[in-house]
């Protein structure tokens, strides 16, 4: 079982959106998380792509087992890397979301890329701070 607090640090210039977690440099070296056993995890954000709602420095809380439905905010395999995103359906298919309008949406094949819901942030240290989103 991987713990979030031994997985390496994100190289932010390996990615073309900042956005990424820690998990990433875990995933770049084929060694992605398992998150099998549906125990929720923490993650920092990085960048600001999904600004303003969330801001880099905040900590969300993944839900590997969480439904996955048109709006919610996903932790996603996608292009060889972690990404954190809003899931969007429209006529067209599924796709994911930044919600910082200088990023684009990528369109996604299925929804195997979901590999877990946000289902609360935090901003460290500051208890009344914390949203939940589910």
């Amino acid at each position: 079982m991987h713990h979030p607090t031994t997985w390496p640090t994100a190289n932010r210039a390996a990615h073309t959106d900042a956005t990424s977690f820690a998990a990433a440099a875990a995933a770049e070296a084929d060694d992605a998380p398992d998150c099998a056993g549906g125990e929720s995890f923490a993650l920092m954000v990085l960048g600001h792509s999904m600004a303003p709602e969330f801001l880099e420095g905040e900590i969300i809380i993944i839900e590997p087992d969480g439904l996955a439905k048109d709006g919610s905010f996903v932790l996603a395999w996608h292009q060889n890397e972690w990404t954190f995103r809003q899931l969007i359906r429209s006529a067209t298919g599924w796709s994911l979301h930044p919600l910082n309008p200088a990023f684009q949406d990528q369109a996604l094949d299925s929804l195997d890329a979901v590999r877990g819901v946000i289902i609360q942030k935090a901003l460290p240290g500051r208890r009344c701070a914390s949203k939940h989103y589910i």
